[in-house]
């Protein structure tokens, strides 16, 4: 196995995760009810947000290479990614509650 053959890997297992938890988002959305341009129930918005910060944490620790910075920057990160979709899923609770 050469030097470039791990890093390599990693990085392929990381792009077919981040395609099967699209998938998984694509079908939550999908399942979420028979009307188009109904809303998505909460338990299918709660999904899509789960996977969609799983996602970006993949993406900042394998792909940014946030996993060898410090500890300061990580948090930092992941903290404006939860702080983001936050936001996101209180602007969808307020919607379906008004």
């Amino acid at each position: 196995m050469t030097a470039t053959s791990n890093p390599t890997r990693r990085l392929l297992m990381t792009w077919a995760l981040l395609m099967g938890l699209t998938l998984v988002t694509m079908l939550s959305a999908r399942l979420g009810g028979d009307a188009r341009l109904a809303a998505l129930p909460l338990w299918s918005a709660g999904l899509l947000l789960a996977t969609t910060f799983f996602k970006a944490h993949r993406v900042l620790m394998v792909y940014l290479g946030l996993a060898d910075a410090s500890p300061a920057w990580r948090g930092a990160f992941v903290g404006l990614v939860l702080a983001t979709l936050m936001l996101v899923g209180s602007g969808y609770l307020f919607a379906q509650l008004s």
